[in-house]
Protein backbone atom coordinates (compact mmCIF):
# COMPACT_ATOMS: atom_id res chain seq x y z
CA UNK A 1 0.00 0.00 0.00
CA UNK A 2 1.43 3.39 -0.99
CA UNK A 3 0.55 6.35 1.20
CA UNK A 4 1.37 10.02 0.80
CA UNK A 5 3.30 11.75 3.55
CA UNK A 6 3.86 15.47 4.11
CA UNK A 7 7.08 16.65 5.72
CA UNK A 8 7.67 20.20 6.95
CA UNK A 9 9.93 21.95 9.41
CA UNK A 10 8.33 23.66 12.39
CA UNK A 11 9.44 26.98 13.91
CA UNK A 12 11.96 25.16 16.12
CA UNK A 13 13.60 23.36 13.19
CA UNK A 14 12.05 19.97 14.00
CA UNK A 15 10.88 17.95 11.00
CA UNK A 16 7.19 17.03 11.28
CA UNK A 17 5.79 14.21 9.15
CA UNK A 18 2.10 13.42 8.67
CA UNK A 19 0.15 10.80 6.75
CA UNK A 20 -3.08 12.66 5.81
CA UNK A 21 -4.94 9.49 4.83
CA UNK A 22 -4.60 8.05 8.36
CA UNK A 23 -6.27 10.39 10.87
CA UNK A 24 -3.92 11.37 13.68
CA UNK A 25 -0.86 9.71 12.15
CA UNK A 26 1.89 12.24 12.85
CA UNK A 27 5.52 11.93 13.86
CA UNK A 28 8.67 14.04 13.97
CA UNK A 29 12.45 13.93 14.01
CA UNK A 30 15.46 16.18 14.48
CA UNK A 31 16.50 15.40 10.91
CA UNK A 32 14.47 14.73 7.79
CA UNK A 33 15.66 11.10 7.56
CA UNK A 34 14.72 10.58 11.22
CA UNK A 35 11.24 12.01 10.59
CA UNK A 36 10.80 9.68 7.59
CA UNK A 37 11.89 6.66 9.66
CA UNK A 38 9.56 7.68 12.49
CA UNK A 39 6.51 8.25 10.25
CA UNK A 40 7.01 4.79 8.70
CA UNK A 41 6.87 3.29 12.20
CA UNK A 42 3.87 5.46 13.10
CA UNK A 43 2.01 4.38 9.95
CA UNK A 44 2.55 0.70 10.78
CA UNK A 45 1.30 1.21 14.35
CA UNK A 46 -1.67 3.35 13.30
CA UNK A 47 -2.76 0.76 10.73
CA UNK A 48 -2.43 -2.00 13.33
CA UNK A 49 -4.59 -0.11 15.85
CA UNK A 50 -7.20 0.83 13.25
CA UNK A 51 -7.44 -2.82 12.13
CA UNK A 52 -7.81 -4.02 15.75
CA UNK A 53 -10.63 -1.53 16.32
CA UNK A 54 -12.41 -2.38 13.08
CA UNK A 55 -11.89 1.10 11.67
CA UNK A 56 -11.22 1.79 7.99
CA UNK A 57 -7.46 1.66 7.51
CA UNK A 58 -7.37 4.90 5.58
CA UNK A 59 -9.68 7.76 4.69
CA UNK A 60 -9.98 9.38 1.29
CA UNK A 61 -8.01 12.60 0.93
CA UNK A 62 -7.52 15.03 -1.89
CA UNK A 63 -4.05 15.31 -3.32
CA UNK A 64 -2.50 18.75 -2.91
CA UNK A 65 -2.80 20.88 -6.03
CA UNK A 66 0.11 23.01 -7.17
CA UNK A 67 -0.62 26.76 -7.50
CA UNK A 68 -0.06 26.66 -11.27
CA UNK A 69 -2.46 23.70 -11.63
CA UNK A 70 -5.08 25.54 -9.56
CA UNK A 71 -4.74 28.66 -11.76
CA UNK A 72 -5.10 26.59 -14.92
CA UNK A 73 -8.24 24.88 -13.58
CA UNK A 74 -9.78 28.25 -12.66
CA UNK A 75 -8.98 29.67 -16.09
CA UNK A 76 -10.58 26.68 -17.81
CA UNK A 77 -13.66 26.95 -15.61
CA UNK A 78 -14.10 30.65 -16.50
CA UNK A 79 -13.53 30.31 -20.24
CA UNK A 80 -16.68 30.30 -22.36
CA UNK A 81 -17.63 27.07 -24.04
CA UNK A 82 -16.85 26.83 -27.75
CA UNK A 83 -19.42 24.09 -28.37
Amino acid sequence: MKLSVTIDRDEDGIWVAECPSIPGCVSQGKTKPAAIKNIKEAIALCLEVRAERGLPLTVETQQPVSPSHALARRALAKSPSVN
